[in-house]
């Protein structure tokens, strides 16, 4: 008889890795979005971008979160999370530079 598998903490950690993550790219959206209210129009796009990522990325934590998504999906998570960060990233770098 296999032994059943004890998860212990690592799905709490998941959890609170993604809570981590949302909060993270929250601020990040809020500050693009007060470039594009201050900045004026060359930040809109950039504010649109950087919504539209956030909300991926909630949704996929909602998903992952509550049970309701797919462990596997074909191995292109990892690489949608990676151009996810990549794009955060160099927003982030496009924020640094403009002074917010």
């Amino acid at each position: 008889m296999k032994p059943t598998r004890d998860p212990g903490l690592q799905p709490e950690r998941t959890r609170l890795a993604w809570r981590r993550t949302a909060l993270a790219l929250t601020v990040v959206a809020m500050l693009t979005v007060r470039l594009a209210l201050t900045g004026g129009p060359s930040g809109a796009p950039l504010a649109l971008l950087a919504v539209l990522g956030w909300a991926a990325t909630v949704t996929l934590f909602w998903r992952r979160g509550t049970g309701g998504g797919r462990p596997g999906a074909g191995g292109r998570t990892l690489a949608v999370v990676g151009l996810g960060a990549s794009g955060f990233a160099l927003i982030g770098i496009v924020l640094v530079l403009h002074g917010v």
